[in-house]
C-alpha cells in the first residue's frame, strides 16, 4: 500500500482461526496456534501499520473480534477462540489508548452469528443453526453487507471521535 500509494490511511485486521475439541483435551499446540493467528498476528500487523501512520499524521484500524470475545460459547471446543477474541478486545483498547495522541483510531467489530466456512461444522448438526438464529432478536443470521456499513463508518471522518470501542454487529444477540 505504501509503495503503491505513498501512505497508509487504514487497515482492517481480519484474522481468525478456531481451536478444536473440549478444553480438557484440547491440543496445547493448537491452542497456541489460535492465539498466534488471532492475537499475535493482529498485533504485529497493527504495529507495522502504526509505524507508517505515525509518520503521516494518523489513520484508522479495525480489528476483528467476535461475540465470543465477551461471552462463553454455545458449543464444544471454543476455549482458544474465546480467549483469543477476548484478547483482541483488550488489545483494541490498549492500542487506542497508546495511539490516540497520534491521531490513530483503533476500534473492533464484534460480530454475532454470520454463516462462514469456519463455523459451518458447528451449525451442521440438525437444528443447530435454527437454535442460534432463535437467539438473535432480528431473527436472522448476519450477512456481509451488515458489516460493510459499520466498517465504512469506522473508516470515515464520521467516526473521527470514536476510538477504543468494540462495536457489536450481532442482530441484538448480545442483548440477551
Amino acid at each position: 500500500c505504501v509503495a503503491a500509494f505513498g501512505r497508509l490511511d487504514g487497515v482492517v485486521a481480519n484474522a481468525g482461526i478456531a481451536g478444536g475439541g473440549p478444553a480438557a483435551t484440547e491440543d496445547p499446540d493448537r491452542f497456541m496456534e489460535v492465539l498466534t493467528v488471532n492475537v499475535a498476528a493482529v498485533a504485529r500487523l497493527a504495529a507495522a501499520c502504526a509505524r507508517h501512520m505515525l509518520e503521516t499524521g494518523g489513520g484508522w484500524m479495525i480489528l476483528q473480534s467476535s461475540i465470543l470475545g465477551r461471552r462463553a460459547g454455545t458449543g464444544p471446543g471454543v476455549a482458544a477462540y474465546t480467549a483469543s477474541k477476548g484478547a483482541v478486545e483488550q488489545l483494541t483498547r490498549e492500542l487506542a489508548r497508546q495511539w490516540a495522541p497520534h491521531n490513530i483510531r483503533v476500534n473492533a467489530l464484534s460480530p454475532g452469528y454470520f454463516p462462514t466456512e469456519m463455523n459451518a461444522a458447528m451449525v451442521a448438526a440438525p437444528g443447530r443453526e435454527d437454535a442460534l438464529i432463535a437467539r438473535i432478536p432480528l431473527g436472522r443470521a448476519g450477512a456481509p453487507e451488515d458489516l460493510a456499513g459499520v466498517v465504512a463508518f469506522l473508516a470515515s471522518d464520521a467516526a473521527r471521535y470514536v476510538t477504543g470501542q468494540i462495536l457489536g454487529v450481532d442482530g441484538g444477540m448480545s442483548a440477551w
